[in-house]
């Protein structure tokens, strides 16, 4: 009698979908969840692990939506991604991106009301910008910007009280992602100095308001100490984009500062968990880091 043999999917099967959801910068969107969750007092613990899985597949769905909509430009300016190589077809990654979003905001469901709310806002935010407002100039990135300032407070309002004086904290990611999106539009063709000068202003803003966070009420030695690591890493890679914004120094800068931002989740951790909490929220970052060797971040 012949012995069955069960086919089981390979690593180099499976790839093409792991690089189609971007790793490194899916796990980042935990810091949000964990910052946000800090921020609400850190109660409800049994709501944390939901919310976690929530805004993993809340942010893989948006990118690999992203990538179904973008695969004309992709078969020109990017086609060895997995889409326009032939790797994944258009039709499962549009499959994959939906049941992805769909199942964030069921997540996030399951931890409450309000959370389950907030992530299907934050589901439209996604959808938005990936079916019109990623080809507006200016709308395209401010919109990606509330996408991550959604993320944040999905982990406040786990807590639907902190949400009423807690929502102006969602300006910290979006203006520092609308800066970080809006200098990736030059990824492939170059980018202005113009643009690279009102991203370094808007950082330059974020670094500020993050030194105020850690100063008032009561100073935090470690928010502070966070925030000056921020600024090392992030400001010379965006001042090199502002005195030569090419593709290189884009990409470069693009990478440091979707990474980074696990950074200012952590301030924001130790403003109001303290120095231990945001240690757990760098191990995000140190994650993120990990993979961002072996899977594309941009």
């Amino acid at each position: 009698m012949p012995l069955r043999t069960t086919t089981r999917p390979s690593m180099s099967t499976l790839r093409p979908y792991v690089e189609l959801l971007r790793p490194p910068n899916v796990t980042t969107a935990l810091g949000d969840v964990l910052a946000g969750y800090a921020v609400a007092g850190r109660g409800q613990p049994q709501a944390l692990p939901p919310l976690l899985m929530a805004t993993m597949c809340l942010y893989a769905g948006g990118v690999v939506l992203n990538d179904v909509c973008d695969v004309d430009i992709d078969r020109i300016e990017r086609p060895e991604r997995p889409i326009p190589s032939g790797r994944v077809s258009r039709r499962a990654a549009a499959i994959l991106g939906a049941v992805l979003l769909a199942a964030g905001v069921l997540m996030a469901a399951l931890a409450g009301r309000a959370t389950g709310l907030m992530a299907l806002a934050t589901a439209g935010c996604i959808l938005l910008y990936d079916l019109w407002g990623k080809r507006q100039t200016w709308i395209g990135p401010i919109n990606m910007g509330m996408c991550r300032a959604g993320n944040l407070l999905l982990g406040v309002a786990v807590l639907p009280s902190a949400l009423a004086w807690a929502w102006p904290l969602g300006a910290l990611p979006l203006v520092y992602i609308t800066a970080v999106t809006a200098v990736s539009r030059g990824e492939v063709h170059g980018g202005r100095r113009t643009v690279a000068g009102l991203a370094l202003v808007s950082l330059g803003l974020v670094l500020l308001a993050l030194c105020w966070l850690g100063l008032v009420p009561s100073m935090s030695i470690a928010a502070l100490a966070l925030t000056a690591v921020l600024a090392w890493r992030l400001l010379p890679p965006y001042v090199a984009v502002w005195r030569r914004p090419a593709p290189d120094t884009i990409r470069v800068a693009v990478r440091t500062g979707v990474l980074s931002l696990v950074l200012l989740d952590a301030v924001i951790g130790a403003v109001y968990a303290g120095a231990a909490y945001s240690a757990a929220i760098l191990v995000v970052g140190l994650a993120a880091g990990w993979l961002a060797r072996r899977f594309a971040v941009t």
